[in-house]
């Protein structure tokens, strides 16, 4: 490390010193303390680099929430090497392109998905060893072997620019593209976090959404950052989460719909003490961030972000500007632009552009993707909005070419559910659009022309696209039509689409 480097490690480290014997994690009935968490991260971090592990290595991992996961974020900061997590929920051809794009030497697999991964370890000659989280099935080496040694092994060096860390963004033209973090941009978002939402070493933080996604792994490193303790739970589970915010005085967690919404309402048979949470983060309907806020007395939070600035780039309290998302935070600089790059006035919509220390590093191998998403030293985030004469950010769409339906906080982009559509024999053409939803805040609804003489039900096809993506890309609706609108070039009119077929 520089002189000027400050690392994920070096949060680890300072933990170890100031706070050693107090509780950082929690996951099931085992308590690590902040001590304990730097001597497993040390000796993962030996048993990799025993293995083989170099700096700029990937380490990939396709698991639910586990302290094993953790632990492998420690190890990757320690070691220079780059994690390479996959979101668990997407279906296997989606799996295989984000580790042949990412060539992880090591792979790391938690049990249910050992089975989906095996043939691609034999598949892919990159990837060196296969290792388990938890039980290990034929041709994967038990996560503990790599814990067999002291602790001791040569520093890497390490420093504040390297890549940390690639989250593989929705695919906006059917691939997705792999947003690179540096450990700059994560501690920068830390920093800003910890400032607004006025963390301590006394916060405690329910770790619910997936550590795949910058949400929840952003929010567990920002409280991890403070010296405060992390409850890693698997996956969300409404009853475990109030068991946990009542009797662990959980403070902040953050969430994407209906999560809320079912707590508030299991909480009504429950009859848990909610009143030490006094920040959730996230999207919501005005309604449940209403409920949750005169049951708790905590403060709903609201931004804007991406996986590509490391988090929300401007926050504010949801009632201080409803609609809004906030105003710039302290590490970003964020402004609107037209398509000739020029400043947008007051009340005027332009693209959403930021540049800080919180902006990625660019996408892996996507040279010209770069060029042009850092076109005039701005990280162009394909988002739309407008400021009002306070400085509150209000989100407005996405541009075009970048157009994306967020149903329950995930990022689908139609080009790749229409892509998987037309793969059926059946479909002629199709246009893919968001609409509302009460229970997700948004939901996919295709609308679809098929080939003369072929019969196709709405649930036959839904299904289809379940079987080749993510089943939260799959459409909530389908509207089977005899012509879709188009412009004077012959391209699909989205525009029109939406206009005439936007209701549910």
């Amino acid at each position: 490390m520089g002189l000027y480097d400050f690392t994920v490690y070096s949060i680890i480290e300072r933990n170890s010193r100031l706070y050693r014997n107090d509780i950082g994690f929690l996951a099931g009935n085992e308590k690590i303390t902040h001590g304990q968490f730097k001597e497993k991260v040390d000796k993962l971090a030996c048993g990799l680099l025993n293995a083989g592990l170099k700096k700029g290595d990937r380490i990939s991992v396709l698991s639910q929430n586990t302290i094993e996961f953790m632990y492998l974020y420690g190890a990757a900061a320690k070691t220079g090497s780059i994690m390479l997590p996959i979101n668990w929920r997407l279906q296997p051809g989606e799996v295989e392109y984000i580790i042949s794009d990412g060539s992880p030497k090591f792979i790391f697999v938690e049990k249910e998905f050992q089975e989906l991964t095996a043939p691609m370890s034999k598949k892919f000659n990159f990837i060196k060893n296969s290792y388990s989280i938890g039980s290990a099935s034929e041709g994967f080496t038990p996560f503990e072997d790599l814990l067999k040694n002291d602790g001791n092994c040569p520093a890497t060096d390490v420093h504040s620019e390297d890549n940390f860390l690639i989250i593989h963004t929705a695919a906006v033209a059917g691939k997705p593209r792999g947003a690179i973090l540096s450990h700059r941009g994560i501690i920068a978002s830390n920093i800003q976090g910890m400032y607004i939402w006025n963390i301590t070493k006394d916060d405690c933080h329910l770790c619910m959404l997936p550590l795949f996604h910058i949400a929840g792994l952003g929010t567990a490193l920002n409280v991890m950052h403070a010296g405060g303790k992390n409850i890693i739970l698997a996956k969300f589970d409404a009853d475990l989460a109030l068991k946990h915010i009542s009797e662990d005085r959980v403070s902040i967690f953050v969430e994407f719909p209906p999560m809320l919404s079912t707590l508030l309402e299991r909480n009504k048979e429950l009859n848990y003490d909610l009143t030490s949470l006094r920040v959730v983060g996230g999207l919501d309907a005005p309604d449940t961030i209403k409920a949750y806020e005169e049951r708790t007395g905590g403060k709903f939070w609201t931004g804007f972000g991406q996986s590509e600035t490391s988090g929300f780039v401007t926050f504010a309290p949801y009632f201080d500007k409803i609609g809004s998302t906030g105003i710039p935070a302290y590490m970003a600089e964020v402004q609107l632009v037209d398509d000739k790059e020029n400043f947008m006035e007051t009340g005027k919509q332009g693209e959403i552009v930021v540049r800080g220390p919180v902006v990625f590093n660019g996408y892996w191998n996507l040279e010209d993707d770069n060029k042009y998403t850092f076109r005039n030293e701005w990280h162009h985030t394909g988002d739309m909005g407008r400021f009002d004469e306070q400085g509150y950010l209000f989100y407005t769409g996405r541009k075009p070419e970048k157009e994306l339906i967020k149903p329950g906080g995930e990022n689908v982009y139609p080009a790749e559910v229409e892509k998987t559509i037309l793969e059926h024999p059946s479909v002629e053409e199709a246009s893919v659009i968001g609409v509302p939803d009460a229970q997700w805040g948004e939901a996919i609804k295709a609308v679809c022309v098929l080939k003369k003489g072929e019969v196709l039900t709405e649930a036959e096809l839904i299904e289809f696209v379940a079987s080749k993506i993510a089943r939260f890309k799959k459409p909530k609706h389908v509207v089977f039509v005899t012509e879709l609108p188009k412009t004077g070039d012959g391209a699909i009119d989205r525009k029109k689409v939406k206009e005439a077929y936007s209701a549910t």
